[in-house]
Formats: C-alpha cells, sequence, structure tokens
C-alpha cells in the first residue's frame, strides 16, 4: 500500500507542475497588458511597476522565479488590488467557496443516492421517467441559468409572503446559503442520480441478491445491506473530484449570488488580466483537485485492494 500511495503522490506532483506551466504559458500568450490602467501613467512608472512584477526579465527567467516562488506558497501580488498578496487572496476567501461547496456537495450526494435508488426500483415506470428527465434537464442546463431562476423564484416567494423568507443574494447566515447550494449541487447531484440507478441496476442480477431472496431475507433488508451498500462504490469513486469541482467551480454562482468566495474573484482576476491572482488561484484549484482525486484512490484502494493490486 505504501508503493501505490507514494505512486499516486508521485503522479499528483507532475500534474500539478503541468497545471502550473501550462498557466503560466497560457497568461503570457493571452494577449493585453496588465499594467495598462490608472496606475501606468508614465513610462517611469511603468518601468517601476515592471521592476516590482518582474515583467522586465525575460519570460525562461519569470517562469523559473514562478516556479520557486511557488514551491514555497508564494503566489505573488496582486496586478490590480492594492498591497494584496495572492496568498491572502485565497486565505480570506476559499473557506466561503468551501463552505458552500461542502453544502452543495452534501445536496447533491444526498439526493443522487436517494434519486438514483428511487429510478432503479421503479424502472422503466412513472417516478423513474420523470426522474430521468429531470436528471438529463439538470445535466444539460448550465449552472447560471438556475441561478436566475433560482433568483427570479425567491422573488415571487418573498413578494408573496411580504417578507423575505430566503435572502435573494448576499453572504451571512445559513438562509443565505440555501438556494445558491442548491443551485452549485444540481449538475452533479443530476451525475450521481445516474451514476447509482445503473450501479443498483447492475446489482440486482448478481448472485448474491439471488441468493439472500433464496434464503428469505425481507425486501427492506436486501436493498439497504446488500444492493444500496454495493451500489454506492462507484459513487464514493467520483465523490472526491466531485467535491472539488464544485468547491472550486462555482465562478458563476458566486457572481450570481454576490458571494464573497474565491470563485467571484477569479472571474474578475480575468476580466483585468491580474496576472498573479489567475496563476495563483488556477495552480491552487488544480492542486486541490489533485489531492481530493489523490485521497479517493488511496481510500478506494483500503477498500477494495484489487485497485492498488493493479
Amino acid at each position: 500500500m505504501l508503493a501505490y500511495t507514494l505512486k499516486r503522490l508521485l503522479a499528483g506532483m507532475i500534474t500539478v507542475w503541468f497545471i502550473a506551466t501550462a498557466t503560466f504559458m497560457a497568461m503570457h500568450m493571452v494577449p493585453g497588458d496588465p499594467l495598462m490602467n490608472d496606475k501606468a501613467v508614465s513610462a517611469e512608472i511603468r518601468k517601476n511597476l515592471e521592476v516590482k512584477y518582474g515583467l522586465d526579465k525575460p519570460v525562461v527567467e519569470q517562469y523559473f522565479i514562478f516556479m520557486g516562488n511557488m514551491l514555497q506558497g508564494d503566489f505573488g501580488i496582486s496586478f490590480t488590488q492594492q498591497n494584496r498578496r495572492v496568498n491572502d487572496i485565497i486565505r480570506d476567501h476559499f473557506p466561503v467557496s468551501a463552505t458552500l461547496g461542502l453544502l452543495a456537495i452534501f445536496f447533491a450526494a444526498t439526493g443522487g443516492v436517494i434519486w438514483g435508488a428511487l429510478t432503479a426500483i421503479y424502472r422503466n415506470r412513472l417516478p423513474d421517467i420523470i426522474i430521468m428527465f429531470l436528471v438529463i434537464l439538470g445535466i444539460s442546463v448550465p449552472s447560471f441559468v438556475f441561478a436566475a431562476l433560482g433568483q427570479l423564484m425567491l422573488v415571487n416567494i418573498n413578494s408573496l409572503l411580504g417578507f423575505s423568507l430566503i435572502p435573494v443574494a448576499g453572504w451571512g447566515t445559513f438562509s443565505h446559503m440555501l438556494m445558491p447550494s442548491m443551485v452549485l449541487g444540481l449538475g452533479t447531484m443530476a451525475l450521481l442520480t445516474r451514476l447509482m440507478r445503473s450501479s443498483m441496476l447492475e446489482i440486482v442480477n448478481e448472485d448474491y441478491i439471488k441468493t439472500a431472496k433464496a434464503k428469505g431475507l425481507s425486501p427492506m433488508r436486501i436493498f439497504f445491506k446488500h444492493q444500496l451498500r454495493n451500489a454506492i462504490l462507484p459513487v464514493i469513486t467520483i465523490l472526491g473530484p466531485s467535491i472539488a469541482a464544485i468547491t472550486t467551480g462555482g465562478f458563476v454562482v458566486e457572481l450570481v449570488f454576490a458571494i464573497p468566495g474565491l470563485g467571484r474573484y477569479f472571474v474578475q482576476a480575468v476580466q483585468q488580466l491580474d496576472y498573479t491572482v489567475i496563476m495563483g488561484t488556477t495552480v491552487f484549484f488544480g492542486a486541490f483537485l489533485v489531492l481530493m482525486v489523490i485521497l479517493v484512490d488511496i481510500i478506494y484502494g483500503f477498500v477494495d485492494p484489487r485497485v492498488r493490486l493493479q
């Protein structure tokens, strides 16, 4: 198991290096000038800014400086936010994204397991048809559409009641998190529902299920102890990447609901060509995703020894 773990960690480090390199190259290929703002009013000021951010050095030297700083956990200073380090932006705003993401993954995982199991039980019947239609809708429709519809629904509900039952936007209380987390988790819940349905239908015809029925076990015991327990394993496999994707992928949702998460700052950095923030948050998001994948692989290696043996 130690060799398997070390192998996965080495592969993860190589992946993070590739992400950092690709991001650095992409930032230097994007047209535009990050110093074309109100501060760069003269050639002298522009020269000082280039020296401050290391833009006066050759690209190869900039790359090695960037990689060296990254190995020390330093992503530099923001181009657009005065005297604010990228590390501070990540530290201050990632907990907000993580809180929203964990609530969204709880909503997605719970709904995915329940709806997937129901579709398998009522296969090719009305509940299965309705749920699968909603699943296809959840996968096909972008999150920003659901975000706009969710806000419109909250506005109508609050107007009908005469008071604000659930806030339409903002951050601060648990009620602020409900609608954004549901919107953020819809796509993942739809994916987990399909996966759970397929897994349940495969297990129904397994020999140990037939044996359990032959022994006279109750349908409820067979469902919870044998079918559900084994069918949920593939869901656990993709749960790690799903957690990382939801936690770091709520860019548009955070923007629509005015949530001060890290995704919102990433979108602003792209709009303002803030190279250091873009590179720092991209590498951070990529490293977080890789870490979650490695953790799931290691956990799955303990659950199923065949994984690490192969």
